[in-house]
């Protein structure tokens, strides 16, 4: 594994309190809303457009009937970029003002979300608590079950807030079913018709093969991982005919929020000089398969168009949520694709009701679900979707609300 690369972060701790005093404004950064949110937003804003003061000088206040309170706040490098991200948390107040101000340099940060190793995966933790765990080991299936079904550069267990498993490996009707995972079902390559999903065909696979960047701060963590999405050729060899960036981040807490928001980032491009098309399928792209304690019976599914589990395969929608019974509490998330994305709203594969005949839940966003999608050499294809993982239950409105939230972010004015 390549040296972890972690990204800047800052936030106010105790210790800087005696600063604030002393603190000189650089900039105020205003933020509008509607006042009647009930979920957080992330936000950022091109930090070097602010100011080339050194990250180490720098504090964030919100001003609040006149008082400047102390803000968590992280900064990101991508390149020579520096970008400044913090979380407006949820208030009746429209008009948000913050103040971006310089003050005596320190070395003291703060860091609220941490990335833990363990056994050949990574985890993402708030304050301690478990929410993520990205597999780069190779997970192989139960003993006496073909190992062609072996996977590496996926998602379980995603957890919900108070610890519920919502993914599911290894289950014996979709072996090569991994948690939450991103391949391409019918890919045509250099004259070869490819299947990166249903491992057993041996038609391909995808691998994880390294870390770019692995991410802790005080309002988010996350990983920047390379896959290679492998050909097995007729003739026996294997090629690389997808690369793809993918970028797995969780945003800041407040100490009683019963969610959290997830953000996956797939950049596509292809490895060689012959193109990738990825031919219409029914599914491929990015699927969940839900934890085996939901069935038809005691979990529900709902699109941003209003369609139930009944009507909601083939149909294409903005957001797809899925909630339901976990033992003795309740949980869900919603997952949001961008409007950037190609073919959004996208096409959904949701499995039906009499899935496994007690009702097995699987949904994916699928692009290509109803037309190809040609990947050429020298060309840089993105995917953005948001996940909203929560406690409880979420309603139409709520997940809504996250949706505009992410793709229609509010913006920052910024006056110097």
């Amino acid at each position: 594994m390549k040296q972890y690369i972690y990204t800047v972060c800052a936030a106010l701790t105790l210790a800087l309190l005696s600063t604030t005093l002393q603190a000189q404004r650089i900039a105020t950064l205003q933020v509008n809303t509607s006042g009647k949110e009930k979920l957080n937003i992330p936000v950022e804003v091109d930090l070097d457009a602010i100011t080339t003061l050194a990250d180490s000088s720098l504090q964030l206040f919100e001003i609040i009937s006149g008082k400047k309170e102390p803000v968590a706040f992280q900064i990101a490098i991508t390149g020579n970029k520096r970008t400044l991200h913090w979380v407006v948390t949820s208030s009746k107040r429209s008009q948000r003002t913050f103040e971006l101000a310089q003050s005596r340099p320190s070395n003291i940060v703060s860091k609220t979300l941490n990335v833990l190793e363990k056994d050949g995966a990574l985890v993402i933790a708030s304050n301690n608590k478990e929410l993520l765990q990205y597999n780069y080991k190779t997970v192989y299936p139960p003993k006496g079950v073909d190992t062609a079904y072996k996977r590496s550069g996926f998602i379980h267990p995603l957890n919900t807030p108070s610890g519920h498993a919502l993914t599911r490996i290894n289950a014996p009707d979709h072996y090569h079913h991994w948690g939450m995972w991103n391949p391409w079902t019918h890919v045509l390559f250099e004259n070869d018709t490819l299947d990166f999903w249903n491992l057993k065909d041996r038609k391909g696979t995808v691998r994880f093969a390294g870390f770019n960047a692995i991410e802790e701060g005080s309002v988010f963590a996350g990983l920047n991982v390379l896959h290679e999405h492998v050909a097995f050729k007729k003739n026996g060899t294997q090629k690389v005919a997808i690369n793809e960036i993918q970028n797995i981040r969780i945003y800041r807490q407040q100490p009683n929020d019963p969610y959290y928001i997830l953000d996956i980032t797939s950049q596509l491009s292809c490895a060689s000089s012959s193109p990738v098309l990825l031919l219409e399928y029914r599914y491929g792209g990015l699927g969940i398969r839900a934890t085996e304690l939901w069935n038809k019976d005691n979990s529900t599914t709902l699109t941003s168009e209003g369609k139930n589990r009944r009507e909601a395969d083939g149909s294409t929608a903005r957001w797809c949520m899925v909630q339901g019974q976990l033992g003795n509490d309740y949980g869900g998330l919603v997952m949001m694709s961008y409007p950037t994305n190609y073919n959004h709203p996208e096409p959904l594969r949701v499995w039906p009701e009499n899935s496994n005949r007690r009702g097995d839940v699987f949904i994916n966003f699928s692009p290509t679900k109803n037309k190809d999608w040609l990947l050429e050499p020298g060309k840089t294809y993105l995917l953005k979707y948001r996940l909203l993982v929560f406690d409880n239950q979420l309603s139409q409105e709520q997940a809504e609300e996250a949706w505009r939230a992410f793709a229609q972010p509010p913006a920052v004015k910024i006056i110097k």
